[in-house]
């Protein structure tokens, strides 16, 4: 809205200020909002997943609502990206409604949940873009027919919520890994001059998440709980469909979609097909690597960050 008012010569610093304001008001807002939040009652089936019994969980609500303050203050405001964020907040909330319950909702509650939110997101995207996707590796552009179209961009978005909540179990992880890839696919609308004005709201989003980061690094003070990290998928799964290339979703969150969906993968053909997949290894794969492997939290973190560090890097430098 600022932005809108402010002479193209001022835009810049106006921007500048945006940025600051949604770091700081997630910082302040975190700090001063944290001891309201629902407490976890810690996690028997994860590694570790006692220590975090007692701490603030669903912390989630306050980054993306600093987010949402920032974008309606600061960032270009069109009807498409108005629903963009009212999803993301319906997203974070049914996470949020979640992590506050006494009574964890159940699985298929939560899927049911993600699927009418991803189909909300197809519907939107059409409405606004076209349904070509550009092959960005190759510069092969193809037209889909708006029906696959929206059942993929379903899936996309489906996907995307899970392998990041998934990964949501070391301080510091998925927020982080969340970082890169919302960074890369920044790097990627840079390159390619597509998603206008989204492309501000990413900056936006990732300050918070950095807001949040302050607080959740090891030892963490408090987690986003489903909260965040049913957001971050939602919003990752925007950000890479406007880029006009979906299937660069791959390579730029690959490290969430290892980490976070090979027990999606394992668990599925189990129970539809009875197969039985990476019996010896631990899944979500941070638990795998902390358990098994013997890395620290820490290790965990960067290592995880590196690689996905690098295959960004490889990406952006073939698109240029």
């Amino acid at each position: 809205m600022i932005l809108q008012l402010l002479s193209e010569e001022f835009v810049s610093i106006g921007a500048f200020v945006g940025i600051l304001f949604a770091f700081l008001t997630t910082i302040i807002a975190t700090d001063k909002l944290s001891d309201l939040l629902p407490k976890d009652a810690g996690r028997e089936f994860a590694h570790d997943g006692k220590k975090s019994a007692g701490k603030p969980r669903g912390a989630g609500i306050v980054f993306v609502f600093a987010f949402v303050l920032a974008a309606i203050l600061f960032a270009p405001m069109s009807a498409e990206n108005i629903i963009y964020l009212v999803l993301i907040v319906i997203s974070m909330m049914t996470g949020f409604l979640d992590d506050a319950s006494k009574n964890p909702w159940g699985e298929y509650k939560k899927g049911f949940l993600d699927l009418c939110v991803a189909a909300l997101v197809a519907v939107t995207f059409l409405r606004y873009n076209s349904n070509v996707i550009e092959l960005a590796m190759f510069n092969v552009k193809f037209t889909i027919h708006p029906v696959i179209f929206a059942l993929l961009t379903v899936v996309l978005v489906w996907t995307s919520v899970n392998v990041t909540n998934c990964s949501d179990g070391v301080d510091g992880l998925s927020g982080t890994l969340t970082i890169i890839t919302l960074m890369t696919i920044y790097a990627i609308d840079m390159i390619k001059n597509v998603a206008g004005d989204f492309s501000f709201l990413i900056l936006l989003f990732s300050v918070c998440i950095l807001g949040y980061l302050w607080y959740n690094a090891t030892p963490s003070r408090l987690m986003m709980g489903d909260a965040g990290s049913r957001a971050m998928g939602i919003f990752i799964s925007i950000a890479i469909l406007k880029t006009g290339s979906p299937l660069l979703y791959i390579p730029v969150a690959i490290m969430l979609i290892l980490d976070g969906g090979l027990g999606l993968l394992k668990v599925s053909l189990i129970r539809v097909f009875k197969i039985y997949i990476l019996k010896n290894t631990r899944t979500p794969i941070h638990d795998h690597v902390r358990k098994v492997k013997g890395w620290s939290n820490t290790q965990t973190v960067f290592r995880f960050a590196i690689i996905q560090i690098v295959v960004s890097v490889a990406t952006v430098y073939m698109l240029l």
